[in-house]
């Protein structure tokens, strides 16, 4: 193997772990812990479906930032006026893999955000409750 080749492969394994590195997770946190931050103030709770799926039904305690709107760019100071800037950030989609995504894009912002994995339906049959019409 040449030398360059060497490099070259070396190279594209320190940026594939970089890439895994910077990749949201799901919260770590339990549903139980979700609904006390929310409860206490500490948190807020962001849904990031588009507008037609929030139309057909939210949570009570949920504000929308579709991910269409976050992956147009939301800078730090936009974020801090849509969401106080000491709070917990937990982003929920239908299923969780939109939420992860929006994760990764809003952590550039320096904010403690957090991806659920549980969907809308999931947290609706944990107890969170669904906006009135």
């Amino acid at each position: 193997m040449s030398l360059i080749t060497r490099h070259g492969m070396m190279l594209l394994a320190l940026l594939a772990c970089a890439v895994t590195v910077q990749a949201a997770q799901p919260s770590k946190d339990s549903l139980p812990v979700v609904k006390q931050n929310l409860e206490s103030g500490k948190a807020v709770l962001l849904d990031v479906r588009e507008m037609d799926e929030w139309q057909m039904g939210h949570l009570a305690a949920a504000s929308l930032l579709p991910l269409s709107r976050i992956e147009r760019g939301v800078s730090a100071d936009q974020l801090n006026q849509f969401v106080p800037g000491d709070k917990i950030i937990y982003l929920h989609c239908a299923y969780g893999s939109r939420s992860v995504s929006a994760a990764g894009l809003l952590q550039k912002t320096g904010r403690d955000v957090r991806a659920l994995s549980q969907g809308y339906d999931d947290l609706l049959k944990f107890g969170f409750r669904p906006a009135t019409k």
